[in-house]
């Protein structure tokens, strides 16, 4: 550990460095570089995600325990996209979106990258280990799917955005284990409902970078085309993720619950939801398909806002 930490205060002195020297593309700063490595706004919605699970989990809020829920998962998620950056740095180069990033464009080494991976790797899982084993374990296996699976799977074939929808769906049921130390039909719910979510989020963004992606040999749409055959499978998966969200009205969910009112609202929500993957059903446009991701973005958000108002208004 000792040794991990002293590299980890190189790596950042060599993310200062250079940083500050002139290349041919741009030149961010450190606090930049150190967004970019660890995805820090991909990361702070997981972290997001993890802390409505854990409020519709706790009686009552330990905030040591969500403060370490917030670092250890943010530490995670920093980890598993530095080890992405890393095995993909050769094939982000040939991407107009990824080329700039820390790695492909020189300003941090592998090795440096590596050290803070490995280091938040270590951080997230004793931090996530305080607050109880089984949080630890999922963290650990989020990491492990995220870049030993679904990592090199992307370059194989379209199989793996269902692989990545497997960590992509773990916080939100992290965030309940997290508060009751226990895996059960509530927590499946939650996993269950983001999982769904994420197929229709990640095909609208295959399809608008799909250019992009083709670049650098990525396998994103299910059907390896922007064509029809994929747009049928993001509205059937939206529609899918509609009918996950209003279970717990139903009463099927175990101590999981939604008042009918949070039903109704979470339902409108969907139907918005659904009425932009159909509209990229129609106009088969890059466009739609941005459109429908934004979408899918604050769709997941309030749904979770509204699982936690009604919890606690109820």
């Amino acid at each position: 550990m000792k040794y991990l930490c002293t590299r980890y205060l190189k790596a950042i002195k060599e993310i200062e460095r250079l940083g500050n020297t002139k290349t041919s593309l741009a030149t961010p700063s450190v606090v930049s570089d150190f967004k970019e490595i660890t995805k820090m706004r991909l990361a702070l919605s997981v972290v997001f995600s993890s802390v409505a699970g854990y409020l519709l989990g706790v009686d009552t809020v330990n905030y040591k325990t969500l403060i370490l829920l917030a670092l250890g998962g943010y530490f995670m998620v920093g980890a598993s996209n530095a080890f992405n950056q890393i095995i993909e740095k050769d094939l982000d180069a040939l991407m107009h979106r990824t080329k700039n990033r820390p790695v492909p464009a020189g300003r941090l080494s592998v090795t440096s990258a590596f050290v803070i991976a490995s280091v938040f790797t270590l951080l997230g899982i004793v931090i996530l280990y305080t607050i109880n084993k089984q949080t630890a374990m999922f963290g650990a296996i989020s990491i492990f799917l995220y870049t030993c699976v679904y990592t090199p799977l992307k370059t194989k074939t379209p199989l793996a955005v269902f692989v990545g929808a497997i960590p992509g769906a773990i916080p939100f049921m992290l965030g309940w284990v997290a508060a009751t130390d226990n895996f059960g039909i509530e927590p499946g719910t939650l996993f269950a409902l983001q999982f769904f979510w994420q197929f229709p989020h990640f095909w609208a963004i295959g399809w608008f970078l799909y250019d992009d992606y083709k670049r650098g040999g990525f396998y994103m749409l299910p059907t390896g085309k922007q064509d029809k055959g994929t747009a049928v499978q993001v509205v059937m998966y939206t529609i899918w993720t509609i009918i996950i969200s209003v279970l717990p009205v139903f009463g099927f969910t175990g101590t999981l619950h939604l008042s009918v009112v949070a039903a109704v609202v979470v339902f409108i929500l969907g139907l918005v939801m659904l009425n932009y993957a159909i509209r990229l059903f129609k106009d088969m446009t890059v466009k739609a398909a941005r459109v429908l991701m934004l979408v899918s973005v604050l769709y997941i958000t309030l749904v979770q806002i509204v699982y936690v108002i009604d919890k606690f208004i109820r």
